[in-house]
């Protein structure tokens, strides 16, 4: 893979997911990380950079840090009362956080030592579509598209079963009456890894909502690649 740690002119693809675009966008923004991602999934808009030391460190493991933040200002909402400032990460920024890390870490070679960053921040969210499996896509995707050893992207979608119905990326509003609550991190090759609740359904309606998703991953991981051809 070449170096493309600056590009000198905005690139973007354009995949369906859930009958909804998600748009991933590169060079444009954060132009000094090694990789950044913008990707956009209705009104809901998150930037991930990924980031590395260019030496590696004596540590006796990979020193790769994850940070998700989702500031109240993504919702057009200023903090009130006596604290005027966003506070320490909420519970659900750290398990987004956790989300993200999970799937990628298996993922970069057992020997690296650089020091990494990947730093995931919703710009805008909207109140359907919800951003933590965007975090996922875009930080594989900006490590992929980075000069990172990154060289297996994955891509993220919730699964739910809505009406009798499999739902890739069920809204906010739909997730409150699905039977299946899937997140599935997938490769091309496989499922790299799965976090989900259910209501009492069949293990045959599991698996189908599995492969589903890891068929709707397959189509974002095509667009990830079809980026990096325009880089």
């Amino acid at each position: 893979m070449s170096e493309h740690t600056s590009t000198p002119a905005p690139y973007s693809v354009t995949v369906d997911v859930g009958g909804r675009p998600l748009i991933l966008e590169t060079g444009k923004i954060a132009k000094q990380a090694n990789g950044a991602i913008t990707a956009r999934y209705g009104d809901t808009v998150v930037l991930t950079t990924a980031c590395m030391n260019s030496t590696p460190n004596d540590r006796d493991f990979l020193p790769l840090t994850v940070d998700y933040k989702e500031n109240t200002y993504s919702a057009g909402k200023i903090p009130g009362g006596f604290f005027k400032r966003e506070g320490r990460p909420s519970e659900k920024e750290v398990l987004t956080s956790r989300l993200i890390d999970r799937p990628m870490r298996p993922l970069f070679p057992e020997a690296w030592r650089n020091e990494t960053q990947i730093v995931s921040m919703v710009l805008s969210a909207d109140s359907a579509n919800d951003p933590d499996v965007i975090a996922v896509t875009s930080a594989s995707a900006a490590a992929f598209c980075s000069d990172l050893p990154f060289e297996t992207p994955i891509a993220a979608v919730r699964a739910g079963h809505v009406n009798g119905q499999l739902v890739i990326n069920p809204t906010v509003a739909e997730q409150k009456t699905s039977t299946i609550n899937i997140v599935i991190a997938a490769s091309e090759e496989g499922i790299v890894m799965g976090e989900s609740g259910a209501l009492e359904v069949s293990e045959e309606t599991v698996v189908e909502a599995l492969e589903f998703g890891h068929a709707a991953v397959k189509k974002i991981i095509a667009a990830i690649r079809d980026l990096i051809v325009q880089i």
